[in-house]
């Protein structure tokens, strides 16, 4: 009995530490029993039965750390049924309606705050002394990198929305394209399986 409360208490212990990092696994596993067809035939049925307008919402889903994962799965069911370069395009759509939520919630609710590190001495330093020519590619890059790669999209749109030589509308056209990309290369994926 002892060890059994031991063992509850350090397990309580883990997720009272790292609650997070438990809600990824979590989406992990949804992502897994989705994509398994064995477990969930129905819920394969289902997201085929919703068609494109199902490949939009998995779009939206894509770009959020919590839901990229089961995002991914139905990508991944879809990717036999539909036409994967219009399921590409569309989730795409979804994808960058999801990442103009961030950008748009970051550069209205965040917008003190980013004027005020920007003031900041080291933030100063550090922009003073990158060549401009690393500042203007540099951070596009490393965020479209982010957008594109399966980490969560709110790390590489916050630091897009941070930046003030960003408009919405280049924001919108790197989104779209690097989201595209990721979904079509999950769909090939999904296909090949």
């Amino acid at each position: 009995m002892h060890y059994h409360n031991t063992t509850l208490k350090a397990a309580s212990s883990y997720i009272y530490k790292y609650p997070k990092f438990l809600l990824l696994f979590i989406t992990f596993l949804i992502a897994y029993l989705l994509f398994n067809g064995r477990t969930n035939p129905e819920f394969h049925v289902f997201i085929i039965s919703l068609g494109f307008f199902g490949t939009f919402l998995a779009g939206i889903l894509f770009t959020y750390g919590f839901t990229a994962a089961p995002a991914t799965a139905i990508f991944l069911i879809i990717a036999k049924e539909q036409n994967i370069l219009l399921a590409g395009l569309i989730g795409g759509l979804g994808a960058l309606l999801g990442d103009l939520f961030i950008f748009n919630f970051i550069r209205s609710s965040f917008r003190n705050e980013v004027k005020k590190l920007h003031r900041e001495k080291l933030v100063m330093y550090i922009s003073h002394k990158t060549p401009s020519l690393i500042k203007r590619y540099l951070l596009p890059a490393v965020a479209g990198f982010i957008i594109a790669s399966p980490l969560p999209d709110e790390i590489g749109v916050t630091m897009l929305a941070a930046s003030k030589s960003i408009s919405a509308k280049v924001f919108s056209v790197i989104s779209y394209v690097l989201n595209t990309m990721g979904i079509f290369i999950v769909l090939l994926i999904g296909k090949s399986l």
